[in-house]
């Protein structure tokens, strides 16, 4: 292999990847970025190939000069020209008609060739980066050519992207249709999410270190706050945006996967199912919601005019192209779970997510309960802040713990101080796209990292109650945040009713 020996203790990985949908935004900006850095990094073997597979009318080598042309703007800062000349040779292409079964007997054929070629030894992961509503016909159109076959051992793959599913119902029909042809091993749901390196990193923070395991309980944590927070608008993407809204674009799974990482209790191992039986542990144990409960502790927001900083002056969201000027869809969606286990009884999870806001951030805050104050009367006690761990997840990504410390003078004066980690300084990470590791999870059959059926089905649970009444209501003071802030008042009032208030610092 011409790259240099992989820094990490796992080998490299071998095997064919096939991309439906490979002329697309995401296989462009993301997936074919991804395995260019595992090719720099030294994670792929001589024995690796890849079939683009779309609708366009491209040859092999048009395809290449294709990728060559949009991909490269992708890769700035971390080119790599022998890894990118390297990949591109294996490159090959198919042109299909989504519904024509001939189409997809030559791309079986041209499967062969390429495992033939590549040595692969019929090590397949099938990536549909095509729109949801082709997940399940393109899942039976390769079967009925032999492409898939249903397998326990999961030779061959299948990798599915969000969205899993528009409600409950749906993601079970779309279970169901799957598991008709292929094994639950085959099917591998992705969430990008669980690629970045401080959301891996959760696991290892929690269970191999003695500090921080005893006290991640009701005991010593007082509340858990989630944020996903973008500062873009919907871009092109409001056909899809407007029939789905913040709440269910990201809560049942991003969020979800998130929560259940924060909140499991330790796997018997590390291998995937038991890490996989822990996190389905945690959604069911999350109370469904009442009618009369998402109106207490459910809050949606749509965002009117305003100002990003990086942008300027905006447009809100029923100004936006291809949306309608009543529309009620959210782009603002916050809620208050519980987790009805031992571990986490009465402590309270705060989630919100909304698009545009003041700035791109994810995190997760452990806020932990203060301790007795009768020490420190003299001292103001309400400036003795609780201790504090936040997990920033992006843009930066990092660790930071926030504990009081005594100012320097004669008297008995407490200042917060933090310590912080940054995964970039410690271990100057290069650019990533947040694929690479569940790329390679994939291409080796590792699925600690994808979701289980019972798993996706378990975050549109949560929340199909609250799509229930807000579908069938109008939500009346839509827009109700302005662009550029954190989102409408009443999201404050859902923590402020608790004596809480969310984390808006940088």
């Amino acid at each position: 292999m011409h790259s240099p020996t992989p820094s990490v203790s796992r080998s490299p990985a071998s095997g064919l990847m096939v991309i439906y949908g490979a002329s697309g935004d995401l296989a462009q900006r993301k997936l074919f970025p991804a395995l260019h850095h595992l090719a720099r990094d030294g994670l792929l073997t001589d024995e690796f190939g890849v079939i683009g597979v779309s609708s366009k009318a491209f040859t092999e080598q048009g395809f290449r000069d294709h990728l060559d042309e949009t991909v490269r703007p992708h890769l700035e800062g971390g080119l790599d020209e022998t890894s990118w000349r390297w990949l591109l040779k294996r490159v090959s292409y198919v042109s299909v008609d989504w519904e024509d079964p001939d189409d997809f007997k030559c791309l079986a054929q041209q499967v062969r060739e390429m495992d033939a070629r590549w040595g692969t030894d019929s090590n397949h992961a099938h990536y549909l980066a095509t729109p949801p509503s082709r997940f399940a016909s393109l899942v039976a159109h390769l079967c009925e050519a032999n492409i898939l076959r249903r397998d326990p051992q999961a030779r061959e793959r299948v990798i599915i992207e969000k969205p899993f599913g528009h409600d409950l119902d749906s993601a079970i029909a779309l279970n169901r249709r799957l598991l008709e042809t292929l094994d639950e091993a085959q099917i591998y749901r992705i969430d990008h999410y669980l690629g970045k390196e401080t959301v891996q990193n959760l696991m290892v923070f929690r269970f191999a270190n003695a500090i921080f395991e005893p006290i991640w309980n009701r005991r010593y944590v007082d509340h858990v706050q989630i944020t996903v927070a973008e500062d873009l608008g919907i871009g092109h993407r409001a056909g899809y945006y407007d029939g789905a809204g913040a709440l269910r674009d990201m809560v049942p799974n991003h969020m979800m996967q998130l929560l259940s990482l924060i909140a499991m209790e330790p796997p018997a191992s590390f291998n995937a199912e038991a890490v996989r039986n822990a996190k389905g542990d945690v959604l069911r144990a999350i109370p469904l919601f009442t009618a009369d409960q998402v109106a207490q502790r459910t809050v949606r927001g749509q965002y009117g005019p305003g100002q990003i900083s990086e942008e300027g002056d905006v447009h809100g969201y029923r100004e936006e192209e291809g949306i309608a000027p009543d529309s009620p869809t959210e782009t603002f969606a916050a809620l208050r779970l519980e987790i009805d286990n031992w571990r986490w009884a009465g402590v309270p999870f705060y989630l919100r997510t909304g698009k545009r806001m003041p700035m791109r951030q994810t995190e997760i805050v452990i806020q932990f309960k203060s301790v007795p104050s009768m020490m420190f009367r003299s001292t103001g006690v309400e400036d003795l802040a609780p201790n504090r761990l936040l997990l920033r997840i992006q843009p930066r990504e990092a660790i930071v713990l926030s504990f009081g410390a005594k100012r320097p003078g004669p008297s008995i004066r407490i200042a917060d101080a933090d310590l912080e980690f940054c995964y970039r300084d410690r271990f100057g990470l290069g650019p990533s796209t947040g694929y690479e590791t569940l790329l390679f999870d994939a291409l080796r059959a590792d699925a600690t990292l994808f979701q289980r059926a019972d798993s996706i089905e378990g975050g549109w649970a949560v929340i199909d109650p609250i799509l229930r009444v807000w579908d069938d209501s109008s939500p009346g003071d839509f827009p109700n945040y302005a662009a550029g802030t954190w989102g409408p008042e009443a999201a404050d009032r859902l923590m402020q009713q608790d004596g809480r208030q969310w984390n808006n610092q940088p």
